[in-house]
């Protein structure tokens, strides 16, 4: 059977996560993403895609010693990181850092240790070279601070406010894992050849700097911006419609109904009214996009995607666009290890076959 880009193809079987489009649900080891995120924070819930159960208070505990041990980049890390040309992209220098990590120590470390390890690390490289490029002063690791709180300390050197922690925080956990997605599988095919856990990542990394996977939602910033104050909402609207423009953030090629994604991210939105104008606006423009929507295309049932709230959340935090992908990565990279681990547990390497349709002598 030959299905060009092994669209609906089923490649492996898997207890990681399980995305249902048509239903409109999302699931992280079979439970539900909306009984999760609202009671667990990023440590916890990347515990639960790696190891398959939530850590109780002493495994929770040696996980963020871990975490915390895990920022601290060794000097040979940071000396690749400041010897890399500032033009080079973020996405570049995560790919070109965590390839480094491959050192007899860290490979003599359980897979699970290394993919704490990674995941620690991930953030705290990419402030480092975003900082670089922006000839700004390295901040180091707050050890006294959460996973998502140090990584907006690292980035700013401000204490980050606790709203935008938490909107943050939401973010990565409803993106940390989204099912056989390009870069998972990337992941997933390199370790299939008995490579290691660093050549997995780098290989998802590579996968998620295309612009057809990991882009960043700009569109739906750029749309914030030109509405700017919930009286234009209509206006703005009704002037894309009429001339035929696409709405960014609204509709996804998987979800048939809300992405459920979208709904908590709302939720967390509207939880946090009035603290963050931004965070207003997008809930605001929401409802009267998705009338107007409904009125300008009868039937097509266009829901906000990730990508609107996740917008928001980052245009609320003054997040530039060129953090959007890496942020995307930082979440990401605990799905990407828990496939490899998964993959490593029950191998067969990937060998799909192709058709030859070049002419013959």
């Amino acid at each position: 059977m030959f299905q060009k880009g092994l669209k609906d193809i089923v490649a492996v079987h898997t207890h990681i996560a399980d995305v249902d489009g048509d239903k409109g649900e999302l699931r992280y080891r079979g439970k539900l993403i909306g009984e999760l995120v609202p009671e667990h924070s990023f440590e916890e819930m990347m515990y639960f895609l790696l190891y398959g159960h939530f850590p109780n208070e002493k495994e929770l505990a040696s996980l963020q010693q871990q975490m915390v041990e895990g920022r601290k980049l060794p000097k040979y890390i940071k000396e690749i990181i400041n010897a890399l040309p500032q033009e080079i992209s973020l996405m570049d220098a995560m790919r070109t850092v965590i390839s480094a990590f491959c050192n007899r120590t860290f490979k003599n470390q359980l897979i699970e240790e290394q993919a704490i390890h990674l995941i620690a690390a991930l953030p705290v490289i990419t402030a480092h070279h975003y900082r670089n490029n922006k000839a700004l002063p390295i901040i180091e690791p707050n050890p006294e601070l959460s996973h998502t709180a140090n990584y907006l300390w690292m980035l700013t050197g401000t204490v980050p406010n606790p709203v935008h922690i938490e909107a943050l925080e939401t973010y990565l956990t409803l993106t940390m894992e989204h099912g056989m997605n390009a870069s998972t599988f990337a992941g997933r095919v390199t370790i299939s050849t008995e490579s290691d856990l660093t050549a997995a990542v780098t290989s998802a990394l590579g996968a998620m700097k295309g612009p057809l996977h990991g882009g960043a939602p700009a569109g739906v910033i750029d749309l914030l911006n030109e509405i700017g104050d919930e009286t234009n909402i209509s206006k703005v609207i009704e002037q894309k419609l009429a001339s035929g423009e696409r709405i960014m953030g609204f509709g996804h090629r998987i979800y048939k109904t809300e992405d459920p994604r979208s709904i908590l991210l709302r939720d967390k939105c509207i939880s946090m009214a009035g603290e963050d104008k931004w965070l207003d606006l997008a809930t605001a423009a929401e409802k009267e996009i998705i009338a107007l929507l409904e009125t300008y295309k009868p039937g097509r049932k266009l829901y906000t995607n990730v990508e609107y709230y996740a917008a928001a959340i980052m245009r609320s935090i003054d997040m530039p666009p060129e953090l959007f992908t890496p942020t995307f990565s930082v979440a990401r990279i605990v799905g990407w290890t828990a496939h490899a681990i998964e993959q490593q547990n029950d191998n067969t390497i990937f060998r799909p076959q192709s058709i030859y349709i070049g002419t013959k002598s």
